[in-house]
């Protein structure tokens, strides 16, 4: 099951990065991506996201995305093992909202994930010290 996200979210690698898009190949930004997981895995979206700008999360306190993650999605523990397939919620800095997402595509000893960041597209990039130190909840899809 976990191998299936995996597969799906390398077929948008490549996909260019536009803020609120959410199409294979076109354009997404993070949440587009898990979006497009989504639907290609259970069909329709269980909501639609409302509108957002792109620094939606630098001035407030609202944990928006960690709540949408907590409806839709299966909160991993975490000690739990890292699968590839877990979803990533990243604070990009301390004290602020996660606001970032992307899937594990590689675990052990030099961990991976793909996600979509701006001004590179759909990546798939190393896990590194930095980017794990941002991780605020690891998910799974149902």
């Amino acid at each position: 099951m976990a191998e299936d996200v995996v597969s799906i979210a390398r077929a948008w690698i490549g996909t260019p990065y536009r803020h609120q898009a959410s199409t294979k190949g076109v354009a997404c930004d993070c949440l587009g991506l898990i979006r497009g997981i989504w639907r290609e895995r259970h069909g329709c979206e269980p909501e639609a996201p409302p509108p957002y700008t792109p620094d939606w999360g630098e001035g407030g306190a609202q944990e928006v995305l960690m709540a949408a993650a907590l409806r839709h999605l299966v909160p991993v523990d975490r000690d739990a093992e890292w699968l590839p397939g877990d979803v990533l919620l990243f604070r990009m800095r301390a004290g602020a909202v996660a606001k970032h997402l992307g899937i594990l595509s590689g675990a052990g000893e030099a961990p991976r994930f793909i996600h979509a960041y701006n001004a590179h597209g759909v990546i798939d990039s190393p896990l590194t010290t930095p980017w794990q130190n941002r991780i605020a909840a690891r998910f799974r899809f149902p």
